[in-house]
């Protein structure tokens, strides 16, 4: 009989070390796949945050233009009256009759360029200017403080690199002296001593650089300001001229509301 028990005894500790090792391995290779788990990880995370500091670096300089200018942010006309405007500038149904494309295509940029967009707003013209320049950049010029902070704060958030946004003055251009191209579209009929100010203009651009002139036809038109601030195709020609430019093109059918010039210091 205890012999009996003892092969009883002898045979349940068996199974029991047969489940025990069971349980030994399945436990072994929980933490061997869970250990596995937490270094792959530990290996994501610090990809992600490698990645995070690259792209970092890659970023243009953040520093506000108004403030190396000393102009006080708290000063600035408030967020909505500033984003009904831009909505009007940016509105997709001016594209019918501004021709961006067109405008842009008469250029005949080469991508290295360095191009003053004087008035630039909303940055309408700036933003596609810049995809035209993969060599080259775009100078955003304007007196509105809230325009400069926009455009700078767009180039910054989609990390466009070739934009620097540049606060001016309502008689001074400021324009940068290696800019090969000065682009001045739907502006100078808001400028009051125009003949002045394209002097100015002409004073600061380099020798054999370009000046485009895009303004409002007369007549009764869709778009466009009050009759009494158009300038005249003959009188544009005449003060631009006057100033020292030499007048090389003359388009007056490549927009429908719009006469477009090119002259050349």
């Amino acid at each position: 009989m205890d012999h009996i028990l003892s092969k009883s005894k002898i045979a349940r500790l068996f199974i029991l070390m047969v489940k025990t090792s069971k349980f030994i391995v399945i436990l072994f290779i929980s933490v061997f796949l869970l250990s596995n788990f937490l270094d792959s990880n530990e290996c994501k995370a610090k990809s992600t945050v490698k990645e995070k500091i690259d792209h970092a670096s890659e970023l243009p300089p953040i520093e506000c233009p108004l403030r190396k200018q000393g102009i006080n942010l708290h000063d600035l006309k408030p967020f909505k009256d500033v984003q009904k405007y831009i909505e009007f500038l940016e509105r997709k149904d001016r594209e019918l009759w501004q021709k961006p494309d067109i405008v842009i295509n008469e250029l005949s940029l080469k991508g290295t360029e360095k191009i003053a967009d004087v008035g630039a707003g909303s940055g309408y013209f700036t933003f596609r200017l810049s995809k035209e320049l993969p060599k080259g950049n775009v100078y955003a010029i304007d007196i509105e403080p809230e325009m400069i902070r926009h455009i700078h704060h767009n180039a910054i958030s989609n990390n466009i690199r070739n934009i620097e946004a540049v606060f001016s003055t309502p008689d001074n251009p400021h324009i940068p002296e290696d800019v090969d191209l000065v682009f001045v579209c739907d502006v100078l009929h808001h400028v009051k001593n125009k003949g002045d100010w394209l002097k100015a203009l002409f004073s600061q651009m380099k020798n054999d650089s370009k000046l485009v002139l895009i303004e409002f036809k007369e007549g009764n038109l869709p778009e466009g300001p009050p009759e009494d601030m158009k300038i005249p195709l003959e009188k544009m020609v005449s003060i631009t001229t006057s100033a020292g430019f030499t007048k090389l093109k003359q388009k007056d059918e490549l927009l429908p509301y719009q006469y477009y010039l090119e002259f050349k210091k």
